[in-house]
C-alpha cells in the first residue's frame, strides 16, 4: 500500500530532514517526492510505501504532527487511494 505526504508552511531549515526522518522511523520507504518554495512558502508532497501488515494511519498522523509542529509545520498523511480520489478531477 502506498500513501501521500503532504508539507506545508513558512520555508525554514531542517523540514525535509524532519519529514524524512519521521519517514523513515516509522518503517516508509520514501519512492517519490517533490518540493517547492514560492515566496516564503513550502510545499512538498511525497509517495511512500508503507511496511507490510496493518497500518495505523491515525498514529502515523500522530508521528508526522509532532515533527511538523516544532517547525510550524502542517504535514498530513493519508492513504494514496484517498488523497487520489479527493483530488480527482
Amino acid at each position: 500500500m502506498h500513501a501521500i505526504i503532504t508539507t506545508t508552511g513558512k520555508d525554514r531549515p531542517g523540514v525535509i530532514a524532519a519529514v524524512a526522518k519521521t519517514a523513515a522511523d516509522e518503517g516508509l520507504n520514501i519512492l517519490d517526492v517533490s518540493q517547492t518554495i514560492m515566496d516564503d512558502y513550502f510545499t512538498m508532497i511525497m509517495r511512500v510505501a508503507l511496511p507490510d501488515g496493518e497500518v495505523d494511519m491515525g498514529a502515523l498522523q500522530e508521528a508526522f504532527d509532532a515533527a511538523g509542529k516544532p517547525l510550524g509545520m502542517v504535514v498530513r498523511i493519508q492513504s494514496e487511494a484517498l488523497f487520489s480520489a479527493i483530488n480527482d478531477i
